[in-house]
């Protein structure tokens, strides 16, 4: 099953790292439940110069939502880290990669409450983008209480959901404001009790018992209190939806006003925080929906968006910290070549498509090409094959043609994955959901190619650490998220247990031994020449640097490899 070999494997952990070596990515309770419990599996022997990086998903801050991509501030997750875990992780020489949120914040972060405490008063209440200041002269004023704003400055403009992207909040003086939310929002109405309304409305304790039981089944029925019925009591009626609507909660993501020099002191603040922590590499999430204008598009604004990203990178060399751009968009429409030109890494967000692309049809033409313009316009890039959203398809749209990407579709689905639909919109695909492993049809023989071919193309490669162990599709994961739940195909947490009898499937060795080689072979080195050469299905990937050349020999039509080094 595995691939051949010309070099000596078993590198001591004292030889020296690339820099642009392997980047493992997972969640901080993906192995064991603690990101303690991953350092323990890093410290083991076998994990010896296996990855030069660790991509820590967010939800090793203090979160809410999204697992981990709605933060209400970015102190660890105590459940989850400590600062004595990310002192271990430096020991071992491996460096770190952590989120910013440009976009939003949690509802429940430290300046939405305040908001929500002191209304106009707070210090904080443009922090976030007030609907109805934004649009003011662009719209009408509507009946719900926010501005309708004309077509013609909205037809351009692109939402994640449907309708205006508004979340209703109540001010302590009872007014209610409109504030911008592009992402999750949940509304909670507490249920109550006899005594709460006998509070609220001077009913005695039999009647109030008695609203309480019916305004609590209408709750639990998802009813709104205004569409409430209060037949036979309509008495208590306002005092009623006054109470509920005075102490209800909230849930979601609200999008930052970047106009506001507070948001600018926390985009600082942040920056320091993980440069703290020891990330040296920042990704950007969500960065493309934060610069808005009325008539603008709302995702990609130019030239806000580069007028944001530069100032974030000015405030990112002061903690000489790197930026990662996360950004989806079709080849087409050339935006990953746009991003590296303005001097940022970019993800490489064709590579898992192209990949399965070139293995299910055993002809690596379409790496081949992807990989040469990736060298030749020098793009800096972060590869994955999987990762904790889905295998990208909007990013094909322009490379392969309609029909071949969707018999890439047909083909995951097949085999387990589920198709997401772009905000709701079907036909319009986003991406697929599926373990890469069960994409690959839980075939070893092919997860190894993909993996060896992804150690040789351009760029740093990342790690899903699902992928590395061959996880397959938890399809009761999904069942038990329920709605907007499909993502969790490919989140399963493993045991230790789970990870020390894997390590013994050859599958997982090989795995660990590519990705040992790509990260210790000077020939990788960040000035290496790439030189490709193809003969009918055999594909030759070499690298030279620093007098070492690797070489990969991949086999398209036999799936196939041969790895060797040498000194030139």
């Amino acid at each position: 099953m595995t691939g051949s070999w010309l070099v000596v494997d078993g590198f001591p952990r004292e030889r020296r790292q690339i820099m642009n070596g392997p980047m493992l990515n997972a969640y901080p309770d993906s192995i064991g439940g603690t990101l303690k419990d991953i350092l323990d599996i890093l410290e083991m022997p076998e994990f010896a110069n296996v990855f030069e990086s660790f991509y820590i998903l967010p939800s090793i801050f203090n979160t809410d939502l999204d697992r981990g991509f709605s933060v209400i501030d970015y102190g660890l997750n105590e459940q989850l880290a400590s600062e004595d875990d990310l002192r271990r992780l430096k020991a071992l020489g491996i460096r770190l990669k952590l989120d910013f949120i440009l976009n939003h914040a949690s509802v429940l972060s430290k300046e939405f409450q305040d908001i929500i405490k002191n209304g106009q008063d707070s210090e904080y209440k443009d922090f976030f983008i007030n609907w109805n200041t934004f649009w003011e002269g662009c719209g009408e004023m509507g009946p719900e209480g926010y501005i309708i704003p004309e077509k013609r400055y909205t037809e351009r403009m692109f939402f994640r959901k449907p309708g205006l992207p508004i979340l209703m909040v109540r001010f302590p003086d009872g007014t209610e404001v409109p504030y911008w939310n592009t992402f999750y929002q949940e509304v909670i109405y507490r249920k109550v009790d006899e005594q709460d309304l006998m509070a609220a409305g001077g009913m005695q304790y039999f009647t109030a018992q008695k609203l309480a039981e019916r305004i609590n089944r209408q709750l639990g029925e998802g009813i709104a209190p205004k569409d409430m019925d209060f037949t036979g009591f309509e008495t208590w009626r306002d005092d009623c939806i006054g109470h509920l609507e005075a102490n209800r909660r909230y849930l979601g993501q609200m999008d930052l006003n970047i106009k506001s020099p507070l948001v600018w002191e926390h985009y600082e603040r942040t920056l320091r925080q993980l440069a703290d922590y020891g990330a040296n590499i920042v990704r950007l999430d969500a960065f493309a929906y934060a610069p808005k204008e009325p008539g603008e598009k709302n995702f990609l604004n130019e030239p806000g968006t580069w007028e944001l990203l530069e100032k974030v990178r000015q405030l990112a060399d002061k903690y000489q910290v790197s930026l990662l751009p996360e950004i989806h968009a079709g080849y087409e429409e050339k935006i990953y070549e746009l991003v590296a030109g303005k001097g940022y890494m970019t993800y490489d967000f064709f590579l898992p498509g192209l990949m399965i692309y070139a293995i299910e049809h055993q002809d690596g033409e379409v790496l081949v090409r992807w990989a040469k313009e990736l060298y030749e316009k020098q793009i800096r890039t972060v590869n994955m094959l999987g990762c904790h959203d889905g295998i990208p398809l909007l990013d094909l749209k322009g490379f392969l043609k309609e029909e071949q990407i969707q018999e890439l579709i047909s083909v995951i689905v097949s085999r387990g994955g589920y198709v997401k639909d772009l905000h709701g919109q079907k036909n319009v695909y986003y991406q697929v959901n599926a373990t890469y492993y069960s994409a690959l049809g839980e075939d070893d023989k092919k997860m190894l190619f993909a993996r060896a071919v992804q150690m040789f193309m351009p760029g740093k490669p990342q790690v899903w650490y699902l992928d590395l162990f061959a996880g397959k599709n938890d399809h009761a994961a999904v069942e038990r998220a329920g709605a907007g739940g499909h993502k969790e195909i490919n989140r399963t947490n493993l045991s230790l247990d789970q990870i020390r009898e894997r390590l013994s499937d050859e599958v997982v060795t090989e795995q660990l031994r590519l990705l040992r080689f790509r990260n210790t072979s000077e020939a990788f080195g960040p000035d290496a020449k790439l030189t490709i050469e193809q003969e009918g299905a055999v594909v030759k990937f070499i690298w030279e640097s620093r007098g070492k050349r690797a070489v990969l020999a991949a086999d398209f039509a036999e799936l196939s490899y041969t790895v060797s080094e040498e000194t030139i």
